[in-house]
């Protein structure tokens, strides 16, 4: 029989902060499902696409901190 999640959540609690990053993780990867094998290629291709635009000037480049402050003021709205 299941024992209840208010117990589990007890028990967890007792837990260091490493043990409980490796259940956390666990747990994460488990609800994920198995990995797409497509997953780091798709990420290259993007990548690599993104590069060439930069490159070839079709898009430019927004410094880091711009760009924060753009979403903090966006944030603050």
């Amino acid at each position: 029989m299941a024992r209840p999640v208010s117990e589990i959540y007890e028990e967890i609690q007792q837990l260091s902060d490493p043990e409980k990053d490796r259940l956390l993780r666990a747990l994460v990867a488990e609800l994920d499902g198995p990995p797409d094998s497509n997953v780091e290629k798709a990420w290259l291709d993007e990548a690599q696409r993104r590069y060439l635009e930069l490159e070839h000037g079709r898009v430019k480049a927004v410094p880091g901190e711009v760009v924060f402050e753009r979403l903090r003021t966006r944030l603050r709205e």
